[in-house]
């Protein structure tokens, strides 16, 4: 027992682990664990979780990547509102997906060397604006977009053909008719992408558990 416990302290204090020592959330998160949040009431949510469902029934539209820094965890991420940014896990957790929770999930082992270059790089990006459109070359990122991008390099998530029609009916959701009618441009069926549910879909991540702030 005594082994044990000595070696999860190593980990705490080499692996990128915080301490929590200010409570904020329930469990002990670790620099690169991704957090994904449920699909809100909002229309383009809806229709971004609808046209994007996977074997796991997932119910994503939201995705950010976790950096612990001494004992403050923060979260960098691409969001509509506030472009490519980093803030506190506990503005993250409040800003209106599933309020006060997300869904953790790690690297699996073999992975885990990808994470330093991958933080790194997601530094880079930051100040970008959002990605609008959805489609790879135009300018900015959108939150799965900024993910796989930042992990290109060592090939640990991969792109498919994006649709975003409703798979029950095979027509164009309502959602999206109406985004990118306001873009003035055709909806891109087809073209390579990747969406929240499907990066929580890769055999290369497991769930940690549920992240809520702590009362």
């Amino acid at each position: 027992m005594r082994y044990i416990f000595v070696f999860f302290l190593s980990l705490s204090w080499f692996g990128g682990y915080s301490q929590n020592r200010s409570n904020q959330v329930n469990i002990l998160l670790r620099t690169g664990d991704l957090l994904f949040c449920s699909a809100d009431s909002g229309k383009l949510s809806k229709a971004i979780d609808q046209s994007t469902q996977t074997g796991m029934e997932t119910h994503f539209d939201h995705v950010g990547i976790v950096e612990v820094k001494q004992d403050t965890i923060w979260v960098l991420h691409a969001a509509p509102k506030k472009g490519v940014c980093i803030e506190q896990i506990g503005q993250f957790l409040s800003s209106g997906k599933s309020p006060g929770q997300a869904i953790a999930y790690r690297l699996k082992m073999n992975y885990q060397k990808a994470i330093c270059a991958a933080i790194q790089k997601a530094h880079g990006f930051l100040g970008q604006s959002y990605n609008f459109t959805y489609r790879l070359n135009d300018p900015g990122h959108y939150c799965s977009e900024y993910i796989y991008e930042i992990f290109a390099a060592d090939s640990v998530f991969t792109l498919n053909p994006m649709t975003f029609k409703d798979p029950k009916t095979g027509q164009f959701l309502p959602g999206w008719i109406d985004h990118y009618r306001k873009l003035e441009l055709a909806v891109p069926e087809g073209e390579p992408g990747c969406n929240p549910n499907g990066l929580a879909a890769s055999d290369k991540l497991e769930i940690i558990g549920v992240v809520k702030l702590k009362n």
